[in-house]
């Protein structure tokens, strides 16, 4: 059932509208090292989608209007708010609950999500995933999280990687950090909701088929209250600095809190309140994600 009526659909929408400030600043940082986009697009690409879509097609199930067709309503809806075209959306099976998105501005972008992550959420959490993963598209990160799973790969197979990798990766660790506090605010554009957020972070830290209706959001954002009370002294900042610095995502309580936060914030209402005309009065972003 189609519910974009209930909702603010974005029409216009471009990424820097929603982009995290902390993404901002990392993107930026990034994007003055010469040739690099360039350099990740050519070498990589065309290569990289050629054995992500063969893998795809003939391992996981492609979601359709003849398969899986909820799932399907769900993506089109969320892409119809963020004004993107659909990218293709495949299931997997896989023991391990995630989801993860790949795009080089050549064929088709696409996204996978496992089946634990979908025996675990219910459909609004399901379409925040999906918002989360267009986030990606709609900002353009592939490059940057390409390079990152690249420089992850080089630091544990190639000699003396730990010696030439760890500063760059340290480097681009934190955009892919930062990265994900965007791709949150897009899922949040989507389903318009911070607890359905904050449900689907809780049951990624500890949740289960069989407790996931047990949990208590508010109970779970009082913890993140409580994290941030226990790192505000000098000692705590450096054990979260220690503890975060190579994860891939920023730690879960964080990202409940971050979306909370600007939920409440004066720049959210104003963006989803805007007259939609004023995104962008002359041209549409759709048709999309070939223009980022």
């Amino acid at each position: 059932m189609d519910t974009t009526a209930q909702k603010t659909v974005l029409t216009g929408l471009k990424a820097d509208h929603f982009r995290h400030p902390l993404d901002l600043n990392a993107t930026t940082t990034l994007r003055q090292l010469p040739g690099l986009d360039m350099a990740v697009r050519t070498a990589l690409g065309p290569v990289a989608e050629q054995v992500f879509y063969l893998d795809n097609i003939s391992s996981s199930v492609l979601v359709s209007d003849r398969q899986l067709p909820h799932l399907h309503e769900l993506l089109l809806e969320a892409c119809k708010i963020l004004d993107l075209d659909a990218p293709q959306l495949y299931i997997r099976q896989h023991p391990v609950p995630n989801a993860y998105t790949f795009a080089m501005r050549g064929k088709q972008p696409f996204i996978v999500i496992h089946t634990a992550l979908i025996e675990l959420l219910n459909p609004a959490e399901i379409q925040a995933v999906i918002g989360h993963e267009l986030g990606h598209l709609k900002c353009d990160h592939s490059v940057y999280l390409t390079l990152a799973n690249l420089l992850t790969l080089a630091a544990s197979q190639l000699p003396f990687a730990e010696l030439l990798v760890p500063t760059f990766q340290t480097q681009i660790m934190e955009w892919v950090r930062c990265a994900e506090f965007t791709c949150d605010r897009a899922a949040l554009l989507v389903v318009q909701d911070a607890q359905t957020i904050a449900s689907l972070l809780m049951k990624l830290s500890g949740g289960s088929p069989s407790l996931s209706a047990q949990l208590n959001v508010d109970a779970f954002l009082d913890q993140a209250r409580a994290y941030d009370a226990a790192v505000a002294s000098e000692t705590g900042e450096i054990i979260k600095q220690i503890r975060t610095q190579d994860l891939t995502h920023p730690l879960p309580v964080l990202r409940a809190r971050e979306i909370d936060r600007w939920f409440n914030s004066p720049e959210y209402q104003t963006l989803l309140n805007r007259d939609v005309s004023q995104y962008n009065p002359r041209v549409s972003s759709k048709g999309g994600w070939r223009n980022w």
